[in-house]
C-alpha cells in the first residue's frame, strides 16, 4: 500500500512539473513583472532627502529654541509663551525686564537677516512661496546655497522675535536640500522636482510633527486646486524618516497640549459654521495686511536687505509697548503674548487656558485682541522681507480668535459641553487650509495634533466653507490653479493630448488630390502639380490604388528643367519611399514622422494602404497652440 502510494505522489509530480513547464511561462507573460530596481531607487532617494532634512531641521529647531532663550528670556528679560512641545529649552529663574532692548532687539535681528541674505535674495520672506516658485518655474532646482542663508538667516530673524514661523523657512530649507540630493545623484528633471516636494514635507514634519499632514501640505501647497500626486508616496516616505530622526533626538510628544477627547455633538454644527465664516474674513483680513504691508516696504527708498531692520524695529514698537500695558494690568511684568516668533505659546492658551488668562468676557477681549495685533505683528515682519514664515502666524490667528469664538458662545449658551479648545483647533485649522488652499492636509494636521479624529466632522464642514469663501484670496501668490497651469506639467499634459488624438480626428478628407500612377510622365506631372492648389506632396499608386511611393514637391523644379534626363522621366524615376501615416496612428506619431522626412504634410492611408485624406502639419500646430493657451 505505502509503495503505491509513494509511486503515486512521484506519478503527481512529474505531471505537476511537466504542467508547469507549460502553464507558469503564461502566467508570467500575461503580467508585467514588479520593477524592484526602480521601487527601491525612489525609497533610498527619499530616505535620503528625509534624513539629511530631519538632521537640519532637528538643527534648526534646537538652535532656534536655544537663541530665543539665550536673546530674548535671558537678555531682556521677556518671559516668551511656549507650547508643550517647545519646552525644552526654557530658562528657570526670574529675570529683570528690559522693556527698552525687546523694541530694538527685532531691529537688530532684521538688519542682520537682511545683511545675509544678500548672498541669496531668494532667502527673504516666508519662504513657502519662492518654494513653489522654483518648482514650477526653475524645474525644482533651488541654489544649494539657499540652504545655509535660509537657516541663518531666519535664525537671526526668529531668534531675535521676529512674528514669524520656522515652519516656511524649513519648507524652503527641505525643498533645497532635496534639490540638491537629486543634482547629486544626477536623477532627470521629474525625479529632481519629486525629491525637492519631498524634501518640503520632510521640513514642515521635522518642526511641526505631524508627519502624514506634512507630507500632504507638500503636495497640495503647490496647487489652488489640485496635488502633485507624483510626489505623494516620496512625500509620505521622506516625512516619517524626518519626523522618526526629530523625534529619537528630542522625544515623542506633539506640539500642543489638549484634552484627550473632544466629543462631537451635532447641535454644535451651526456654531462652527458661523465660525467659519467669521474665520474667511479674518482671513481675507491677513491676506490684505501682507499685501499692503509689502507694497508700503517697497516705497521706502533704502536697499532691500535694509526694510527688515525697519519692520523689526515697528514691531519691537508694538510688541513692547502692549506687553507693558497688559503686564501692568495682569501684573505679569515682561510676559510674552504670543506676539513675538511664531505664536503656539498663545495658541496654547486659547485651547487650554492659563493661570494669568482672566476668567470671563475678559478672556475673551485679550484672545480676540491678541489675533487682530497678531495679523499686524506677523505682517510687519514678513511683508518687510524678514525671514520668516507665514504658517505659524496663520494657525496662530486662527487658533486665537476660534479659542475667543469658543469661550464666547459658552458664555452665552452655557452650554458644558462647549470646549473652547476645540474651536481653537478647528480654527486654526479653518484659517491656514482656506487661506493657503491646502483643506485636505489642513485637516489632516488638526487630527494629528489632537491626537485623534474627534473633530473630523467640524473640521470639514468649516474647511469646505472657509475654502469657497476664500477662492479669490491666497498666501502663495506662485500657487498655479491646477496641473495644467504648471509650465513643468505643460508639455507633458500637451502630449498626452496628442497621444489621445489620432490621424483620423484631424486629416482632410473628401477633397480631391493628384496623385501619379508609375508610368506617369514628367509633363503629366507638371500638369497635375500645376492644377493643384494645396497639395505638397504627390503619392504614387499602383493600378489597384495602393501608395507605392511619393513625389515630394521639390523635385518639381527638377522635373521642369529643359533637359533630355528630366523629359523622358517618369514618376517611378523620382518617386521616394511611401512614406505615410495610419488613420489610427496617434499625433505624436505623425509629430515625429513629419519631423524625420521633414516634409509639411503626410497621406493617411487605411490598412489596405489606400489613401484615405491628409494631414497637414498647421492642423497639428493649431491644436497644440490652442491647449498650449488655454486659461486652464
Amino acid at each position: 500500500m505505502q509503495g503505491r502510494l509513494s509511486s503515486a505522489l512521484a506519478r503527481g509530480r512529474l505531471w505537476w512539473a511537466a504542467q508547469n513547464r507549460s502553464i507558469l511561462p503564461l502566467l508570467f507573460a500575461e503580467s508585467s513583472p514588479l520593477d524592484l530596481r526602480i521601487v527601491g531607487r525612489t525609497l533610498l532617494h527619499a530616505s535620503l532627502v528625509g534624513v539629511a532634512t530631519g538632521l537640519v531641521g532637528a538643527a534648526f529647531f534646537g538652535a532656534l529654541e536655544y537663541a530665543q532663550r539665550l536673546l530674548l528670556e535671558d537678555l531682556t528679560g521677556y518671559v516668551p509663551l511656549r507650547a508643550h512641545g517647545e519646552t525644552f529649552a526654557a530658562g528657570s529663574g526670574v529675570h529683570v525686564f528690559r522693556p527698552w532692548l525687546l523694541v530694538l532687539l527685532p531691529a537688530i535681528g532684521g538688519l542682520l537677516s537682511g545683511f545675509v541674505t544678500r548672498l541669496a535674495p531668494e532667502a527673504r520672506g516666508g519662504g513657502g512661496d519662492a518654494m513653489i516658485h522654483a518648482f514650477h518655474h526653475d524645474g525644482g532646482i533651488i541654489r544649494r546655497r539657499v540652504i545655509g542663508v535660509k537657516f541663518l538667516a531666519s535664525m537671526l530673524t526668529l531668534g531675535t522675535g521676529g512674528a514669524g514661523g520656522r515652519e516656511g523657512p524649513t519648507m524652503q530649507i527641505g525643498g533645497g536640500i532635496g534639490s540638491y540630493v537629486g543634482r547629486l545623484l544626477r536623477v532627470g528633471p521629474r525625479e529632481t522636482r519629486i525629491l525637492m516636494v519631498a524634501g518640503v514635507g520632510a521640513g514642515i514634519s521635522a518642526v511641526f510633527r505631524t508627519p502624514l499632514g506634512a507630507a500632504l501640505l507638500a503636495v497640495e501647497v503647490l496647487y489652488a486646486d489640485g496635488f502633485e500626486s507624483d510626489a505623494l508616496i516620496p512625500s509620505v516616505l521622506a516625512s516619517v524618516v524626518a519626523y522618526s530622526v526629530v523625534i529619537s533626538i528630542f522625544g515623542e510628544s506633539t506640539l500642543l497640549a489638549h484634552a484627550p477627547r473632544f466629543p462631537f455633538s451635532a447641535i454644535h454644527l451651526p456654531l462652527y459654521a458661523l465660525l467659519a465664516v467669521l474665520v474667511a474674513l479674518l482671513a481675507a483680513a491677513f491676506a490684505g495686511a501682507l499685501h499692503r504691508a509689502h507694497t508700503l516696504f517697497d516705497r521706502i527708498p533704502c536697499p532691500d536687505w535694509l526694510r527688515p531692520s525697519i519692520g523689526g524695529l515697528a514691531l519691537g514698537a508694538l510688541a513692547t509697548t502692549l506687553i507693558l500695558v497688559v503686564g501692568r494690568k495682569m501684573s505679569t511684568e515682561g510676559q510674552g503674548l504670543g506676539l513675538l516668533g511664531g505664536g503656539y505659546g498663545a495658541v496654547q492658551v486659547a485651547i487650554s487656558g492659563a493661570s494669568w488668562v482672566p476668567p470671563g468676557w475678559a478672556a475673551v477681549e485679550l484672545l480676540l485682541g491678541l489675533s487682530l495685533v497678531k495679523i499686524v505683528a506677523a505682517s510687519l515682519t514678513i511683508g518687510s522681507g524678514g525671514s520668516a514664515g507665514d504658517f505659524a502666524p496663520s494657525l496662530c490667528i486662527g487658533g486665537l480668535f476660534g479659542g475667543a469664538f469658543g469661550r464666547a458662545v459658552a458664555l452665552l449658551s452655557h452650554d458644558p459641553g462647549i470646549d473652547p479648545g476645540a474651536f481653537a483647533l478647528v480654527g486654526m485649522g479653518a484659517f491656514y487650509g482656506g487661506i493657503a488652499h491646502v483643506p485636505l492636509s489642513a485637516l489632516v494636521l488638526v487630527c494629528e495634533l489632537a491626537g485623534n479624529y474627534d473633530l473630523l466632522v467640524p473640521l470639514m464642514l468649516t474647511q469646505g466653507i472657509v475654502f469657497v469663501a476664500l477662492r479669490g484670496r491666497t498666501l502663495y501668490g506662485a500657487q498655479v490653479p491646477t496641473l495644467n497651469d504648471s509650465p513643468v506639467h505643460r508639455d507633458s499634459l500637451l502630449q498626452d493630448l496628442l497621444r489621445s488624438k489620432t490621424a483620423a480626428d484631424l486629416m482632410t478628407r473628401g477633397r480631391p488630390y493628384a496623385s501619379f500612377r508609375p508610368e506617369t510622365p514628367a509633363a503629366e506631372m507638371l500638369r497635375l502639380v500645376a492644377e493643384s492648389t494645396w497639395q505638397d506632396v504627390f503619392p504614387v499608386v499602383d493600378a489597384s490604388g495602393r501608395m507605392i511611393g511619393l513625389v515630394s514637391n521639390s523635385v518639381i523644379p527638377v522635373l521642369a528643367m529643359e533637359h533630355d534626363g528630366a523629359k523622358w522621366a517618369v514618376a517611378a524615376d523620382v518617386m521616394g519611399q511611401p512614406v505615410s501615416v495610419r488613420d489610427s496612428d496617434d499625433l505624436i506619431k505623425v509629430t515625429e514622422l513629419l519631423l524625420k522626412t521633414k516634409l509639411r504634410e503626410l497621406p493617411v492611408v487605411d490598412v489596405d494602404s489606400r489613401i484615405v485624406g491628409f494631414l497637414d502639419e498647421a492642423e497639428i500646430a493649431a491644436i497644440y497652440i490652442h491647449a498650449a493657451s488655454r486659461p486652464d
